[in-house]
């Protein structure tokens, strides 16, 4: 059976690549921080494994990594979908924002795939996944500290690609565009629908169009496809 661990699976979009990975037979852990009642109740639905974990230190991140990979026994999935924004002009961002952000998004993607590749290289085989955003490519005003940290990501995984394909480890991205979920939530609906508007497809996207991409870039039919950055944007980013 295959199996995965994915990162902030209370999240709106984290929820669905659980539910995704679950129904399509794999086995799944999932970390959170605060939501426990949600994480018991996807658990419950799922059959995942809910793992609680500060993912801002090496010490969260660590344990994460190893509770999970005790209850699995192998690994072959690392999906990183953990992150937090911060909204606001840089000028007024306090340090320890930024710090906190970076950790969060950047450093624990660092940390849990420098695990995470220890374990697939013994196994040859093995795929990273990483959640990035279009603001990696197209910028954020008021996100720069989010839009960096996207960007970070998606060279991470180019590199990690180059350095680790000669292991059969695939490293790539997911990068959405506007998902009506999570982060979302703080919009107003005429603001949603001007970002509707901005989408070729002319609609917002949903954590399912993300967990599809996702299910298909973790899986054999995509086993030739390494070091890439797959759009789920509705041609936002065209």
């Amino acid at each position: 059976m295959n199996t995965v661990l994915i990162t902030g699976g209370t999240g709106g979009i984290g929820r669905e690549l659980v539910r995704a990975f679950s129904r399509e037979g794999w086995r799944a852990a999932f970390t959170y921080r605060r939501s426990g009642e949600l994480a018991e109740t996807l658990a419950r639905e799922c059959g995942a494994l809910p793992i609680r974990a500060d993912l801002s230190g090496e010490e969260g991140c660590l344990s994460a990594f190893e509770q999970a990979l005790s209850a699995l026994g192998h690994l072959d999935c690392l999906l990183h979908c953990a992150g937090v924004d911060w909204q606001g002009l840089l000028s007024d961002m306090p340090t320890e924002a930024w710090d906190h952000l970076m950790q969060v998004n950047l450093r624990s993607a660092f940390l849990l795939s420098r695990e995470a590749l220890k374990t697939m290289r013994g196994q040859g085989r093995g795929s990273l996944l990483f959640i990035t955003s279009v603001q990696a490519r197209g910028g954020g005003s008021c996100e720069s500290a989010y839009a960096a940290s996207k960007a970070a990501l998606e060279g991470l995984c180019r590199s990690l690609a180059a350095e680790w394909g000669p292991a059969g480890i695939r490293v790539n991205c997911l990068s959405p565009g506007v998902i009506d979920a999570g982060m979302m939530s703080a919009f107003s609906a005429d603001e949603k629908e001007a970002l509707r508007r901005d989408t070729p497809l002319q609609r917002l996207g949903t954590p399912g169009d993300v967990a599809k991409a996702a299910l298909f870039l973790c899986g054999d039919g995509a086993s030739f496809i390494t070091g890439q950055v797959l759009g789920v944007d509705g041609g936002l980013m065209l």
